[in-house]
């Protein structure tokens, strides 16, 4: 994993202008959010069972995560490397992968050895620092 130094860290916005912004930047919201935070992603490179992602957490400050008014903080964007098994799986699980019904395949490697750090560390800041540009901040914002 590699933490990032960007502006993005500390902005704060409502969800629904972020989702809608992540989505002109090629970001998604991650499959596992909880209703308190979950994180913006964008395939950075992926290539055989390796995928190299920008992650951009956040949690909320106010509300709840499924409503466009909540009101959400961003923290360290990181870029992560998943490896996964590209093969059929040899054990009990082998006639649902082989059927597409499993197709929820725990990564070999969460957290993979990242090569060129710099050239993918340098990636993910620029992407940062354009979507945290593009957000209005909302600094002022009481919350109750």
């Amino acid at each position: 994993m590699i933490q990032l130094e960007t502006e993005l860290e500390g902005k704060k916005a409502y969800f629904g202008e972020a989702r809608g912004l992540a989505k002109q930047f090629g970001l998604s919201m991650c499959g596992s959010w909880e209703y308190d935070g979950a994180f913006f992603d964008a395939v950075l490179h992926r290539e055989n069972g390796e995928t190299i992602y920008l992650r951009m957490p956040f949690h909320v400050l106010e509300g709840i995560l499924d409503r466009n008014d909540a009101f959400i903080e961003f923290g360290t964007p990181f870029v992560i490397k998943h490896v996964v098994h590209i093969g059929l799986d040899k054990d009990e699980n082998s006639l649902l992968a082989a059927t597409g019904l499993n197709q929820f395949q725990e990564p070999l490697d969460k957290d993979g050895y990242i090569r060129d750090k710099t050239k993918w560390e340098e990636a993910g800041e620029d992407v940062s620092n354009e979507f945290a540009r593009a957000i209005v901040d909302v600094r002022n914002k009481s919350i109750s």
